[in-house]
């Protein structure tokens, strides 16, 4: 609909709803109660078909009018609410001729409730016979056309709630997103974990190495930051007693915005006392295989043309052997810095000068290996560098007991042994305080308490990370991160919608 229609029609509807005022309808009642749903309706026809007659139960059910032929002294609306679409058949001599006259001036996208019988049309529609009928909310714009839709992801996004009311695909996205989180919480439920909230604004940002946002709190006279991860705050918990804890959580990084990126995200953290990252591995298995099947029914999906299967046994690999043998990186350039910022070059691939060789190893992993691991795939022995809250591999110091989880070219989980020597810590802070220093925005920042809390005693540990939002893109086949995000960030339009 053009902007110039569109304006045409929003001034006629407010020309209408100005004459139903000055005729005394009360354009937005809260006195109707709907007692059944469409689904419930359904549902018992199913079960009991005789309720299709005049002598069936009487239903009361409201919902948004999608559709409108009128013919005369009778019409057929099609409405829905929460549950599905329902047909309903208004007729001047059943409703009343007041009732009907209203009706008659009615439009799409008005809600209505109804009271009515069911039958069945001559072409075999379940269709409500409406005794009663009562407008509960006039709209002033018109809904999108019909045929057309609600195309432009731009709009889709910026105005969720007509790509919710128009398109049935993002409402099963959403939907299908909130039975991801629950069949998650139930996993962790049932092996004994507790479910906690930590703070989400913090005096230091940790756990993760990302810009944060930054925020001032005027009583107490000082700056806080939107939490970047939750990972700190949960491990003092396991020093305090909490064996197994998880949040599903939201993050805040200041970053930039793409198909795989949202400033704002979900994540569910956890961790478990007395457990290494092997055993996470395992559990994540486990936890992958289960929400899948109890969301999808199956324990492998179809992605952006890939079948993911997540039932049998998942690839574990270490990050310099991937290297090798999907980067095509020689082995002996592994251990040469100079060496590998030529092989980078020789790519057309940007390494800043001053990284140290683990860094430089996990920039080359990120390009010419990831984008290549389509099934799901953990890749293990990440540097100590790049890994300052992991704990050291007792076989190759160097490295950590960490893994990262990668499924059609994305990262979706990140776990590891914990670190719970306090001057290891410490040190790795410093250090993360040196790169900070030398101009690295996201280096950790020192925090001299959770070094207390690891001197109090931090059992052996492991935790992880999964990216909510990425993981129900999987499960949902969608291509974007905002697609899955009810309102993702954007930049402000320049006018509204029309």
């Amino acid at each position: 609909m053009s902007n110039e229609k569109a304006s045409d029609v929003i001034g006629k509807r407010r020309e209408k709803i100005a004459e139903l005022k000055a005729d005394g309808v009360n354009l937005f009642p809260n006195d109707f109660a709907a007692d059944h749903t469409i689904g419930v309706i359904k549902d018992k026809i199913e079960n009991e078909p005789d309720s299709l007659s005049e002598d069936g139960p009487r239903f009361s059910v409201a919902g948004r009018m999608m559709a409108i032929n009128k013919f005369g002294k009778s019409s057929f609306i099609r409405f829905r609410d929460r549950t599905g679409q329902l047909q309903a058949y208004i007729r001047k001599d059943r409703v009343g001729s007041e009732t009907y006259s209203l009706f008659k001036r009615l439009d799409v996208g008005d809600f209505v409730g109804m009271k009515g019988v069911m039958f069945t049309t001559k072409t075999g529609e379940w269709t409500l016979l409406a005794s009663e009928l009562k407008l509960l909310c006039k709209a002033v714009r018109p809904l999108p056309e019909k045929f057309h839709g609600l195309k432009d992801p731009e709009k889709r996004y910026r105005h969720r709630y007509l790509d919710l009311i128009m398109n049935n695909s993002t409402r099963d996205i959403f939907i299908k997103r909130s039975r991801i989180v629950q069949a998650i919480r139930n996993v962790l439920l049932n092996r004994d974990f507790l479910e906690v909230e930590t703070p989400m604004m913090q005096p230091i940002p940790g756990g993760a190495e990302a810009t944060p946002f930054i925020t001032h709190h005027n009583v107490l006279g000082m700056d806080l930051y939107l939490r970047i991860a939750p990972e700190l705050y949960l491990k003092r918990l396991v020093v305090g007693g909490f064996d197994r804890v998880f949040e599903i959580n939201r993050n805040f990084r200041n970053e930039g915005v793409s198909t795989r990126h949202n400033p704002e995200f979900t994540m569910l953290e956890f961790y478990q006392a007395y457990a290494t990252f092997k055993d996470l591995i395992t559990l994540t298995q486990e936890m992958f295989r289960e929400v899948s099947q109890e969301v999808t029914g199956s324990t492998s999906v179809e992605f952006q043309g890939n079948t993911i299967d997540f039932g049998g046994p998942w690839r574990c690999m270490p990050l310099l052997e991937s290297l090798q043998e999907i980067g095509g990186v020689d082995s002996g350039l592994l251990n040469d810095r100079e060496g590998l910022l030529g092989f980078a070059s020789s790519k057309g691939i940007t390494i800043t000068k001053t990284d140290r060789i683990g860094k430089i190893i996990t920039k080359l992993f990120d390009i010419l290996v990831e984008p290549k691991l389509i099934q799901p795939t953990f890749i293990t022995g990440y540097p100590v560098e790049v890994s300052p809250l992991s704990r050291r591999s007792d076989k190759n110091p160097d490295i950590t007991e960490r893994f990262e989880l990668f499924i059609a070219g994305y990262e979706i989980a990140n776990g590891f042994s914990e670190l719970n020597d306090p001057e290891d810590q410490r040190d790795r802070f410093l250090q993360q305080v040196a790169e900070r220093e030398a101009g690295n925005p996201e280096a950790h920042f020192m925090d001299e308490d959770y070094i207390t809390a690891l001197e109090y005693g931090m059992p052996p540990t492991a935790g992880e990370g999964i990216g909510i939002d990425r993981l129900t893109m999987l499960l949902t086949d969608s291509a974007s991160i905002r697609e899955v995000i009810l309102f993702p960030h954007m930049k402000p339009a320049d006018k509204g919608i029309h």
